[in-house]
């Protein structure tokens, strides 16, 4: 899976600079990807970070992101959403970018260079081992990327271990209401594609409270009809037609917020301290 993940999103920083890349086909107007950001933001930007944006939302909008706050983009791709947030959380702040495929963050780095943004580092790796110590980040943003984990109980846990008490989960991601139609789970294409791996809302919702995220909300954004993504549907095998009914209302684009919660006063409770301090030192989970 991966693997597969991995080799599409190369070819997409690849071919970017010959034309936009989508990732829910490649004629048209790209009905997940397009008029995620307005006009003041595009102009803020060099133009090969948003002919790679591949998102379904725009988390910098809705994160409420303050100057000299640390910020981790999750899958940072081009780096589109860590350039925004660099500029929002201003010179005294910070902006990890963390993704898996090298010729993203290649791109993502020359992208930082033509903005003249100084308050950015590119990290190398995956979001279900973030490699950044416990308590860290301030918020944690991330677009349309979520869904592609096989093991998202994994993430969001690695994302409450390295936000600070307080600290915030602000995403864009595709998520699911009702059963989506049968076959879709199971395809490969699908789950590059962003529908196939997309987690039902409640479960979303069963998930960051598992882990212990409070105040979670998830607010719809886009929703989404067979035929906007015929032309990626049909490449995958999938019969449009056939599945129109069952679609409808189905797929959705929403916005996650979620929060880590503080002790008393917004002091971490002395056990959890212990935990933390202990895990940073040796790298092993302390006795229970």
């Amino acid at each position: 899976m991966k693997q597969a993940i991995r080799s599409k999103y190369r070819e997409i920083a690849f071919r970017q600079v010959q034309g936009s890349s989508s990732c829910c086909g490649s004629h048209g107007k790209d009905p997940v990807c397009s008029d995620l950001y307005d006009v003041p933001q595009t102009a803020s930007v060099p133009e090969h970070a948003l002919k790679v944006s591949l998102g379904c939302g725009n988390p910098t909008a809705l994160a409420e992101l303050k100057p000299g706050e640390v910020v981790l983009d999750l899958g940072c791709g081009g780096g589109i959403d860590v350039l925004l947030a660099a500029q929002q959380v201003g010179p005294h702040g910070k902006v990890y970018g963390l993704d898996m495929t090298t010729a993203m963050l290649d791109l993502a780095r020359e992208n930082q260079r033509k903005a003249g943004l100084q308050n950015i580092e590119f990290l190398e790796g995956e979001m279900e081992n973030i490699p950044l110590p416990d308590g860290s980040v301030d918020v944690i943003i991330s677009n349309c990327v979520v869904n592609l984990s096989p093991d998202k109980d994994r993430v969001f846990r690695e994302a409450f271990r390295v936000l600070r008490p307080g600290g915030r989960l602000a995403i864009s991601d595709i998520v699911v209401r009702g059963e989506p139609p049968a076959g879709i789970r199971r395809s490969i294409g699908l789950w590059i594609g962003c529908l196939a791996g997309a987690l039902e809302e409640s479960d979303y919702r069963r998930r960051l409270e598992a882990v212990g995220f409070c105040e979670i909300r998830i607010q719809p954004t886009r929703s989404y009809r067979a035929e906007d993504a015929r032309e990626f549907l049909s490449e995958a095998g999938v019969d449009v037609d056939a599945l129109r009914t069952q679609w409808s209302g189905c797929f959705l684009s929403a916005f996650v917020g979620a929060r880590k919660p503080c002790g008393r006063d917004g002091v971490v409770p002395r056990r959890q301290a212990v935990v933390s301090s202990l895990r940073s030192l040796t790298g092993e989970e302390p006795f229970r």
